[in-house]
C-alpha cells in the first residue's frame, strides 16, 4: 500500500521543527495520509466457507457429485433423509402430526436451537433463510460463504447477512515453467487487492530467452487503485515483450515499458473529459495511481526499472552477499540522501512511506530508473511490494526469509513470502515474483561498463554493467 502526498499541501506549510530541504533540492511534501490503516478496518469474508452443518437436511444433496456419487467416505451410504425417525422413510410408519407450540420470542431462540431446529420446507426455523436459500440454488446463484444462508448479490454482498464475498483477485497465482512465478494476496487487514502483477516469457532475435516479473502497487488514498495497478502491469507486460522481440535493447525496452504503463494509469483518470465516475474527483485530483517494479532477465544480464517505493532484491544461492537493487521514490529517502536524517530517524518519521514518484495523470513526472547488474553466481530475484518488504526491509533480512530452494521452485518461494508477510501481521496487499537466475554461463565474460548513473545495488551486490 503506497501512499502519495495530500494534495494541495507544500513544503511551505511544514510544522514548527521539521527539517527544510537545501535550496536546490525539489519542494517536499509533508503533509501525508497515514501508511497504515486503523483497526477498526472492515475485514473481507472468511477465504474458505465454513463445515456444512450435518443435521441441515440440504447437507447430502449439496454434496453429492454429478456422477451420484458423493464426496464423504468411500462406500458410504449417502441418506436421503436427515435422520431414521418415524414417518421418513418409505413403509414406515407414519408419525403422529406434532402438537402445535407458541413460537418463543427472538430474544429466547438461541442459535444452537435455530440450526438444529428445521421446518417441513428445509428452511433455518426461526427465519426465512431456509427458503432464501433454496431460491438461491434454484436460481444457480452462489451462497454466501459466511452464513451460508442467503444469495450473494451482484455487488458482492450477501442479501442475508451483508457480509462482502472473497473476490477473484483476493489470491492470484501464475508462473512460466520454472521460469519466473508470483503471488499476490489481499492480506489480512485490506478490503480488496489493489497490487497487481505480470509475467512475460519471449524470445530475442537471436533466439535468446527473455523473462519479466512486472508488480504494481495501487496507491491507496488514489480513488480506484486497484484498477491503476491492473492496467500498469498489463500495459508493461505488452510493451515489454513486443519490444524484445523487435530487438530493442533491453534497458530501452523496460523504459518504454514503464513509460506505457504510465500512459495507461493517466488514460483511467479520463483526462479528456471522460472516464471517471459519478462522484469521484475531476480529472488530475486525486486521480488513480500506483508505483511499478520491474526486473527482467536476458542472457546473462539482469535489468530493473521502477518507479514508486516497490522493490527488488538480489538473494544469492549461498546467501553471502544479498544486495537490493531499487532506491524508493519516498519522503524518507530524500531525506536520507540529503543528509538531513539519518535512516532510523527518517523511518521513524510518520511521513516516511510518502511516495514522491508513480504513475498517474497528478504525477509530478514520469521519470522511470534503470539499473542493470550481471549475477556472478545462482540467485533469485525477489520483485515485491511494501506489503512483503515492510517484514524484510534490508538486503540480509529478505535472505533469510526466502525459502533455500526458491530458485528451484520459484512458485514455491514466492507462496513462502507471502505467507512470511501474513505471519508477520499482513496489514497491507503483498506481491511477491521470483525469478531465477542461473549466474554467468560457463566461459561467458560479464559486460563491460561502469556504474548505473540512475541508481544502484548495495557495495556487495552483483556487478553493475
Amino acid at each position: 500500500m503506497s501512499h502519495r502526498p495530500h494534495p494541495g499541501r507544500t513544503a511551505g506549510h511544514e510544522p514548527p521543527g521539521a527539517p527544510v530541504p537545501p535550496a536546490d533540492d525539489p519542494p517536499l511534501t509533508p503533509s501525508v495520509r497515514s501508511f497504515m490503516e486503523p483497526d477498526d478496518y472492515p475485514l473481507a469474508a472468511p477465504r474458505s466457507a465454513p463445515a456444512a452443518d450435518p443435521r441441515d437436511p440440504r447437507t447430502a444433496v449439496a454434496h453429492h457429485a454429478a456422477d451420484g456419487h458423493g464426496t464423504g467416505t468411500p462406500g458410504a451410504e449417502q441418506p436421503d433423509h436427515p435422520a431414521d425417525t418415524p414417518g421418513t422413510r418409505p413403509g414406515g410408519t407414519p408419525a403422529p402430526a406434532p402438537a402445535p407450540a407458541p413460537a418463543p420470542a427472538p430474544e429466547e431462540t438461541s442459535t444452537d436451537t435455530a440450526g438444529a431446529a428445521a421446518t417441513a420446507d428445509g428452511g433455518a426455523a426461526g427465519g426465512t433463510a431456509g427458503p432464501a436459500a433454496d431460491a438461491a440454488t434454484a436460481a444457480g446463484t452462489a451462497l454466501c460463504v459466511a452464513c451460508r444462508k442467503g444469495p450473494v448479490a451482484p455487488d458482492g454482498h450477501c442479501e442475508h447477512c451483508g457480509h462482502a464475498q472473497p473476490r477473484e483477485r483476493d489470491h492470484l497465482e501464475d508462473e512460466l515453467a520454472g521460469a519466473v512465478a508470483a503471488v499476490t494476496d489481499r492480506g489480512l487487514r485490506h478490503h480488496r487487492n489493489e497490487d497487481a502483477f505480470a509475467l512475460c516469457e519471449t524470445a530475442l532475435p537471436d533466439g535468446a530467452p527473455a523473462v519479466a516479473a512486472v508488480v504494481c502497487d495501487g496507491v491507496s488514498s488514489a480513488t480506484r487503485p486497484d484498477e491503476a495497478s491492473a492496467a500498469a502491469a498489463g500495459a508493461a507486460r505488452e510493451s515489454l515483450s513486443a519490444a524484445l522481440r523487435s530487438g530493442t535493447p533491453a534497458r530501452q525496452a523496460l523504459h518504454d515499458a514503464l513509460v506505457a504503463a504510465g500512459t495507461a494509469v493517466t488514460t483511467l483518470s479520463g483526462v479528456d473529459g471522460t472516464g471517471y465516475r459519478y462522484g469521484e474527483p475531476r480529472p488530475h485530483q486525486n486521480a488513480p495511481a500506483c508505483t511499478i517494479v520491474s526486473a527482467l532477465l536476458s542472457g546473462d544480464v539482469l535489468t530493473v526499472g521502477w518507479i514508486g517505493d516497490s522493490r527488488a532484491y538480489w538473494v544469492p544461492d549461498d546467501r553471502a552477499t544479498p544486495a537490493r537493487l531499487t532506491e524508493d521514490d519516498s519522503w524518507a529517502a530524500q531525506m536520507v540522501a540529503g543528509g538531513l536524517l539519518t535512516e532510523r530517524e527518517a523511518h521513524a518519521d510518520p511521513r516516511a512511506h510518502a511516495i514522491t514518484g508513480w504513475l498517474g495523470a497528478d504525477a509530478y513526472e514520469l521519470a522511470p530508473h534503470i539499473v542493470t547488474f550481471a549475477p556472478d553466481r545462482p540467485g533469485v530475484v525477489i520483485v515485491c511490494t511494501d506489503g512483503l518488504w515492510n517484514y524484510a526491509e534490508s538486503a540480509g533480512e529478505m535472505a533469510l526469509a526466502v525459502p533455500a530452494d526458491a530458485r528451484a521452485r520459484p512458485l514455491h518461494g514466492a507462496r513462502a513470502l507471502v505467507g512470511y508477510a501474513l505471519d508477520g501481521g499482513g496489514h497491507d496487499n503483498v506481491t511477491v515474483a521470483v525469478l531465477p537466475c542461473s549466474g554467468p554461463r560457463s566461459g561467458a565474460a560479464a559486460p563491460d561498463g561502469g556504474a548505473d548513473a540512475d541508481g544502484g545495488a548495495d557495495a556487495d551486490g552483483p556487478a553493475a554493467v
